[in-house]
């Protein structure tokens, strides 16, 4: 058997493994591609034993974790919705765990409930806890993004991968499911462009909140029109309005402010990550105070807009409103200028 090559680096298959995202479909697909590679070349029906459903019970997962494997180098056993089992029923597990057996890859996936981290821990200690998600920051998710097309069966060549990433936008974890349908349309190993990617696409994928907030800082109405109208698809623009207020909330309490990014976070409260903080304390400096006096007051007007005082639809309100945030920025009144 060629040795499978454990999720997180490791070339030796570890005794346990935890797989946990928030979102299911890349908890599927982090959980195949796991399962794949710790089988090498044993046969799924000889190898892998699965529990599943609210039927099981923990002993037997121990006691499958515990059986020596039979025509096959080693045993993959996966059991699912573990976080369904409180702390204290784990204790059998947290046991085999401190002596696992060595021909056996235990996979125990997240769901169900708060997995106890006395378990989490024990996984720890003999194995690798496989982050099944996406980054939540523009450029960690376009890394995300790239590194998953450039590992699939079928190539996509630049602008089909940028096509796919536009047009996902926040919803990535969509990319799976179509590199998958890709490889069945066109085979492992073909090079697709923009012509073959675009008939399986779907529907345009939201934007996050900050890439609107982000496009709007940096003075590029266009992008950030069009994240508005892609954010409109999937919420409220009350939701949309509230995004913005806050965003504008932040930067007034630091307008004049004479801290530096620890200060920043501090005054708006933040712990963990300052990157919000200095994000809004630049914005703050960049507009000055008289321009953000004017964003809350373009916030107020298009409040009420969308309250009714005004006789216009909820969208052009607020398109108006980020044309009108977006130009305030002095990078994008200079370009204004320099077009009369």
């Amino acid at each position: 058997m060629t040795p499978a090559k454990a999720a997180g680096g490791n070339d030796a298959v570890l005794p346990a493994y935890f797989v946990r995202g928030d979102d299911p479909v890349l908890v599927s697909d982090a959980l195949s591609s796991l399962v794949h590679r710790l089988l090498g070349d044993d046969e799924a029906g000889l190898a892998v034993e699965e529990l599943s459903g609210d039927e099981y019970e923990l002993g037997a997962v121990v006691d499958a974790a515990q059986t020596p494997p039979f025509l096959s180098e080693r045993r993959v056993v996966v059991a699912r919705d573990i976080g369904r089992f409180r702390t204290e029923e784990v204790e059998p597990l947290v046991v085999y765990l401190a002596d696992p057996l060595p021909t056996t890859a235990l996979v125990l996936v997240g769901g169900g409930g708060q997995v106890s981290q006395r378990l989490v821990n024990a996984v720890k200690k003999v194995g690798h806890v496989v982050e099944a998600g996406t980054p939540r920051q523009g450029g960690d998710r376009k890394a995300w993004l790239a590194t998953k097309v450039k590992d699939a069966a079928v190539h996509l060549d630049g602008a089909a991968a940028d096509l796919v990433a536009a047009h996902l936008g926040e919803d990535v974890s969509r990319l799976p499911g179509l590199l998958r349908i890709l490889e069945s349309a066109y085979g492992p190993g073909a090079t697709v462009g923009p012509d073959e990617v675009e008939p399986f696409l779907g529907d345009a994928g939201g934007v996050a909140p900050w890439d609107l907030t982000d496009a709007i800082d940096s003075g590029d109405t266009e992008a950030a029109l069009g994240h508005l109208r892609r954010m409109l698809g999937g919420r409220h623009p009350l939701v949309v309005m509230a995004t913005l207020t806050n965003h504008y909330a932040r930067i007034l309490r630091l307008d004049g402010a004479d801290v530096d990014e620890a200060g920043a976070a501090a005054a708006l409260g933040i712990t963990g990550s300052t990157f919000p903080a200095r994000k809004a304390l630049s914005q703050a400096r960049k507009l000055g105070h008289d321009n953000v006096a004017r964003a809350m007051t373009l916030l107020a007007d298009a409040d009420l807009a969308l309250k009714g005082t005004i006789d216009w639809p909820d969208e052009l309100v607020l398109e108006v409103l980020v044309a009108r945030l977006s130009r305030l920025t002095p990078r994008a009144r200079s370009r204004a200028a320099a077009r009369r």
